[in-house]
Order: C-alpha cells, then sequence, then structure tokens
C-alpha cells in the first residue's frame, strides 16, 4: 500500500499535489517525518506524513498563490508619491502609468481646448472646459486624466475643489503612441460603464477625429473627419471644427 511503503521525495510530491521543492522545505524545516537512509538520502511514508500534516497540507496552486493583490482606491492614489514625467491613473483599482505626453500631442490638446472653449461659452457659459492634469473620478477605484472633458452647467455638482467626482457630458482623448490601445479600449469600456455620454479619441498621426456617443448604453460613432475636413457633430449643434487648424 501507497500508505506504508516507503516514498521519494518526488513521489510524495506527487501524491500530496504538492511541488518537490515544497517537500525538500518540508524536509528541512522538520516539517514532516522522514526516514534517513544515508547521507541525504530520503524516503517519506504517506501515512506518516498525512498525518503528521493533520490536513494542513494544500494543493500547490494554493501552496503558492499570493494573495489578490490589493485594489487602489482614490485615497491610495493620492498618497502616492509624486514621480516626474509619468501620468498616474488607476483603472478599477491598478495603477497605471504611462511617459508625460508628447510636444505633438499637447499641441492639438491645446488647440481643441480652445475651440471647445469657444463653442461652450456660446452655448452653456456656466459650462467648463477642462484639462490633464486634472482627476476624474468614476467610483471608488477608477481615476482617470482625461486630456480634455466638459461638465455642462447642469452637472456642476460633480465638480469638487480637487477633481471631478462622477460622469461628465464629454471626454476627449487624444492618441499617443502609448496610449493608443487604452484610449480605444480600456478607457472606453470604463466611461461607457460610467455613463459619459460622448467620448472623443482624436489621433495627431492620423488626422482624425471619431465621435462616440451612449446608445442604449454602448458607444456608437455617430461623427467622424479626418485631414482638412470640417467636423460637425449631431449632438452639439452649432458646432464646426476644422480640422486642419488642429494638427
Amino acid at each position: 500500500m501507497v500508505g506504508s511503503r516507503l516514498l521519494t521525495a518526488q513521489e510524495l510530491a506527487r501524491e500530496l499535489n504538492l511541488s518537490v521543492e515544497t517537500i525538500w522545505r518540508y524536509t528541512r524545516e522538520k516539517t514532516i517525518p522522514v526516514v534517513e537512509l544515508g547521507f541525504r538520502q530520503y524516503r517519506y511514508r504517506l501515512s506518516d506524513v498525512l498525518g503528521t500534516l493533520s490536513g494542513a497540507v494544500r494543493e500547490r496552486s494554493e501552496e503558492y498563490q499570493e494573495s489578490p493583490p490589493k485594489k487602489i482606491t482614490y485615497e491610495d492614489y493620492c498618497a502616492l508619491p509624486e514621480e516626474p514625467g509619468l501620468r498616474c491613473e488607476v483603472f478599477d483599482g491598478v495603477l497605471l502609468k504611462e511617459p508625460a505626453p508628447s510636444w505633438q500631442h499637447q499641441r492639438v490638446s491645446r488647440r481643441l481646448q480652445r475651440m471647445l472653449e469657444d463653442y461652450v461659452w456660446g452655448i452653456d457659459p456656466q459650462g467648463e472646459v477642462a484639462n490633464a492634469p486634472l482627476d476624474l473620478t468614476l467610483g471608488q477605484y477608477t481615476v482617470l486624466q482625461p486630456d480634455l472633458f466638459y461638465v455642462a452647467s447642469q452637472q456642476k455638482e460633480i465638480i469638487r475643489p480637487e477633481r471631478v467626482d462622477g460622469a461628465p457630458a464629454l471626454v476627449v482623448e487624444i492618441l499617443s503612441s502609448s496610449s493608443g490601445r487604452k484610449d480605444r479600449l480600456q478607457k472606453m469600456r470604463l466611461y461607457q460603464r460610467a455613463g459619459v455620454e460622448h467620448y472623443w479619441i482624436v489621433d495627431p498621426e492620423g488626422r482624425m477625429c471619431e465621435c462616440y456617443q451612449l446608445t442604449n448604453g454602448i458607444y456608437a460613432l455617430v461623427a467622424s473627419g479626418m485631414d482638412d475636413e470640417e467636423l460637425t457633430h449631431p449632438s452639439f449643434v452649432g458646432l464646426r471644427l476644422a480640422l486642419s487648424n488642429l494638427w
């Protein structure tokens, strides 16, 4: 019977579904009973080992499995030390860092902000157009820094002294070499889930602007333009963006 015959460390590891390294560690620490046949020649009786461990032995996956990482909250984020040259955000409790934006990125952001501010001033004088770095919290575990966003006058309650807490009317992300996948996939899902009605993606390298709008809880492309085209939008009456002025 397996329980009474002498087993090698490899055989014992298979019986207990543990790694051989764990068996050697138990041996060194004298956690389990060992039969010494000679210098560094060890054998084990499965029944004796099980009796000693008294059910404390776990499967290898549990033996080495680390505790799930702690989800980062807004409070944790605020306590992080500053790291010059990096922009930090929190995606569903996971901290992400990326390099500071490029000159081209910031130029496009600055020009588009002026256009949006002029438009918003005409239709919603009490509305606010903001730019990064400014924290936008979408729940306890999501802290983002959109390149640009518009908080309508009827949403002013989401503006806090140190951040914006809630879904703005419009968020704009400007792509860079390191952010394309993040902005098109991860951030889009976060904004969609939070109920941000309008999400625009601006691609300076591709000279293109895509405008998405929530439709039945899902973003649908409702307007786009590229190169030297003039961009209009069905939900922003009177908005006419000469894209050539961005690039």
